[in-house]
C-alpha cells in the first residue's frame, strides 16, 4: 500500500483571494502552491495593468514569510476593455491571462461582457499576442435551466467564439458537465480546462437532498452524478488538457446563510489531501502530479516547479479547521463528507 507520495509543487490555476480582511485570512491557506491564477472579480473589478500590479502587491503582503506562492494576475474583460491595455500588461509581465465573465453569471460579474461582438477585436489581439482567455462558461439567459447553462454556453457562445478566433488560447474554467469534458477533448491544442476539487466530490444531491446545504452551493452549480463521474475520469485519466483550478471561493458565513446566499466553496485548507484521496480511490495516484503540477504549467507555457511536496497516509484522519476567522466573521471550510487520511507533510 502506498503511504507516501511526492509531487512537484502544485499550482492552482483558478483561485479567489478577495481583498482586505478576507485576503489576509485566506491567503496563507494557499501559500504552499507554487503559482495561482488570481481571479479579478473584486469590487471594483481589476481592469487595468496598474490595478493588477497593485493587487499583486497586496497579495504578497498578505502571504506569510517564505510562502511559495507566485500570484499570476488576470484582467477582468468588459465591453469597454481596450486591446492595447491587455497586450501591454501581458508583455510587461503584469498579467498571465484575461478573465471572461458573462455579465451576471456569478459573484461580482455585473461588469462582465454583455456583447461578444464588441469584444471580438480584443480577442483577436489576445490571440496574436498569445494571451490566454479564462472563461466562466455559463449563459445567463433566464430561460435556460441552471443545470444546462454550461452546455448551452458551449453551443451558443464558446464554440462560435473559437471558430471566429481559432488561434485564441482558451481555458474553460471549473467545468462541471460531461458535455464540457467532451468539448475540451475535441477542442485541439488551444483549449484546456480546469477542474475543481469540490466538483470531483459532490453532486447536486449534496446541496439539496435532505435539506438545503448552502456551503455546497457554488457556481457553476454541481450537477447530477453522471457528470461528477465524467469529471473524475477526466481529472484522473492522465490527459494533459485537464488540470487543477480549485476555484476556492471564500464567503463569510453571514453571506452564505441568508435567503439569497453567495455561491462558492472554500477548499484551500484541505484541497490537496482531498485530491490525493480521490486519485487513490480511482487507482490513479501516479497521475496526480500531472493534474496538479504539470499539465497547467505546460498549457500556460511555463516550466513545472522544481521543488517538491509530500503527502503521507496515516491511520488517523487529517485535521483541518471547520472554520477560519476573517475580519471578525467566520468562513466555513469545505467538508468532503468523509475522513481524509492523507496529510500534507510539513
Amino acid at each position: 500500500m502506498t503511504d507516501r507520495i511526492t509531487l512537484r509543487r502544485p499550482d492552482d490555476w483558478h483561485l479567489h483571494l478577495r481583498d482586505g480582511a478576507m485576503l489576509a485570512a485566506v491567503a496563507p491557506h494557499s501559500a504552499g502552491f507554487g503559482r495561482a491564477i488570481i481571479m479579478p472579480n473584486l469590487i471594483p473589478p481589476v481592469v487595468t495593468g496598474t490595478q493588477a500590479a497593485a493587487y499583486r502587491d497586496r497579495i504578497m503582503e498578505a502571504l506569510p514569510h517564505g510562502a511559495a506562492l507566485q500570484p499570476q494576475m488576470t484582467l477582468y474583460l468588459t465591453d469597454a476593455t481596450k486591446a492595447a491595455d491587455i497586450v501591454a500588461a501581458f508583455r510587461g509581465g503584469v498579467i498571465r491571462a484575461v478573465k471572461l465573465y458573462p455579465a451576471g453569471a456569478t459573484t461580482n460579474s455585473a461588469s462582465g461582457v454583455t456583447d461578444f461582438d464588441r469584444v471580438q477585436p480584443v480577442l483577436e489581439a489576445m490571440a496574436e499576442a498569445g494571451v490566454t482567455l479564462c472563461v466562466h462558461g455559463e449563459v445567463t439567459d433566464p430561460a435556460v435551466d441552471i443545470f444546462d447553462r454550461e452546455a448551452v454556453f458551449i453551443d451558443r457562445v464558446l464554440d462560435p467564439l473559437r471558430r471566429r478566433t481559432p488561434e485564441l488560447r482558451v481555458v474553460m474554467e471549473h467545468i462541471t458537465t460531461s458535455e464540457g469534458v467532451a468539448y475540451v477533448r475535441a477542442g485541439g491544442d488551444n483549449l484546456a480546462a480546469t477542474i475543481t476539487t469540490h466538483h470531483l466530490v459532490i453532486n447536486r444531491n449534496a446541496i439539496l437532498a435532505g435539506g438545503i446545504r448552502p456551503h455546497y452551493y457554488c457556481l457553476p452549480v454541481a450537477k447530477r452524478e453522471s457528470h461528477r463521474l465524467a469529471l473524475r475520469e477526466a481529472a484522473t485519466g492522465g490527459e494533459a488538457r485537464f488540470f487543477l483550478g480549485t476555484d476556492s471561493a471564500p464567503h463569510t458565513d453571514a453571506a452564505k446563510l441568508q435567503p439569497c446566499g453567495c455561491a462558492g466553496c472554500f477548499t484551500a485548507p484541505n484541497t490537496l489531501s482531498i485530491l490525493t484521496h480521490v486519485f487513490e480511490d480511482e487507482g490513479a495516484l501516479d497521475r496526480l502530479e500531472g493534474f496538479t503540477s504539470i499539465n497547467g504549467a505546460a498549457f500556460y507555457r511555463l516550466p513545472p516547479n522544481e521543488d517538491r511536496i509530500a503527502l503521507v497516509k496515516r491511520d488517523t484522519p487529517a485535521e483541518y479547521p471547520t472554520q477560519i476567522a476573517a475580519g471578525g466573521e467566520t468562513v466555513t471550510v469545505f467538508d468532503p463528507g468523509f475522513p481524509i487520511y492523507w496529510h500534507l507533510e510539513d
